[in-house]
């Protein structure tokens, strides 16, 4: 994902054009950025999977689904080439591409972020408590015990009931302390479904 913007960063630097240098240099510096953080997180992969107690067993894991992130890179690119195409190959003033650009950087950036984010990200249920697990820098852990939970509520928009994606959030009516919202996990339904079977 990195490459459009070496490749773009280094044209303009390095290669003959009619633009200053100091441009290359932030193009440069996002797809080291991306580069970077993306084999970081490659590198430490996804959380442990959690220690279980005595007697516990884990039922179900899931990581958020990818496909809203791989939309809005998707969505991106086309503003990124529309932006570059302009610039290079076209003489219209700078304040289009420069639009392009950001809004092609703007889907581009948040769908990397999300894509980052999920695959950091699991949720697991075992017989005796749901577990939410995010790692970057250190590991954020929240859990509710089963025998807490009052509530287990599904929810999916109409794009999300298409592609088959939901969201659930479980709660133990104690307040928002003890509460876990299940972001975009493929097959939510039946993830759901076996929540139930142990509360």
């Amino acid at each position: 994902m990195s490459v459009p913007f070496f490749g773009s960063g280094a044209y303009v630097y390095f290669g003959e054009t009619p633009f200053p240098e100091v441009l290359g240099v932030p193009l440069l510096v996002f797809g080291g950025f991306v580069l970077l953080v993306g084999w970081y997180i490659h590198l430490i992969a996804a959380p442990p999977a959690p220690t279980l107690r005595e007697g516990e067993e884990i039922i179900a894991s899931r990581h958020p689904t990818q496909k809203a992130a791989v939309t809005k890179i998707l969505l991106g690119l086309p503003f990124l080439l529309l932006a570059g195409y302009l610039l290079f190959l076209t003489s219209v003033p700078y304040v289009y591409p420069t639009a392009g650009f950001a809004v092609g950087l703007y889907f581009f950036s948040t769908g990397i972020l999300t894509y980052w984010t999920n695959s950091l990200t699991t949720y697991s249920i075992t017989n005796q408590r749901v577990i939410s697990e995010f790692r970057l820098l250190s590991l954020v852990r929240k859990e509710v015990p089963m025998d807490k939970i009052r509530a287990v509520r599904e929810s999916k928009s109409p794009i999300e009931a298409i592609v088959g994606v939901g969201n659930i959030r479980v709660s133990s009516g104690t307040g928002a302390g003890l509460e876990i919202l299940i972001r975009n996990v493929d097959a939510a339904t039946d993830f759901a479904e076996k929540l139930r079977q142990y509360t």
